[in-house]
C-alpha cells in the first residue's frame, strides 16, 4: 500500500491506526489508546501517522520484512519493552521463530553479544507466553 504526500491528516491517522492494529493487535492498541492522556495524545498521533502510516504502510517492503528489521534494530539498541512488543507482534507479520533466531544471531555479530544475549532472553520469555506460529 502506497500513499500520497498530499493525504489529509485524518486519512493518515486512519491508515496508521489500521496498520498499527493489524501489526500489534487490537487488544494492545485499544489498551494503548485507553492509556492516552492529554500529556501524550500528540505523541500517540505522531507515532500513528509517522511510524504506522508513513513508514509501515509503504509498499516498498513487506510487513514481514519491516518486522524483522524492527526487531533487529530494537535488539541492537537495547529497547527491551519495544522488542518484546514486536516479538509478540511477529505472529501477525508472518515471521517464524527460526527467522527471529537467525536475525538475533546477526545482532550478535553486528551489534554485540550483550545486545543479542538480552534479546534472546526476551524472545525466550515472550515465546514461552505464546503458542508457536503454525509455520515455525
Amino acid at each position: 500500500m502506497s500513499h500520497s504526500k498530499n493525504e489529509s491528516p485524518d486519512s493518515l491517522l486512519s491508515l496508521g491506526m489500521k496498520t498499527r492494529r493489524e501489526v500489534l493487535g487490537e487488544k494492545y492498541v485499544d489498551a494503548a489508546m485507553a492509556r492516552t492522556t492529554d500529556f501524550d495524545a500528540e505523541f500517540q498521533h505522531f507515532i500513528t501517522t509517522t511510524a504506522w502510516a508513513s513508514v509501515w504502510s509503504r509498499a516498498g517492503l513487506s510487513r514481514r520484512d519491516r518486522s524483522l528489521i524492527t526487531i533487529t534494530q530494537l535488539a541492537s539498541l537495547g529497547y527491551q519493552d519495544e522488542l518484546a512488543l514486536h516479538l509478540r507482534a511477529s505472529v501477525n507479520t508472518g515471521l517464524s521463530r527460526g527467522e527471529i533466531k537467525e536475525a538475533l544471531l546477526h545482532v550478535a555479530v553486528y551489534a554485540g553479544v550483550p545486545a543479542a544475549n538480552i534479546a534472546f532472553k526476551i524472545a525466550k520469555q515472550v515465546f514461552s507466553e505464546t503458542a508457536p506460529p503454525s509455520a515455525a
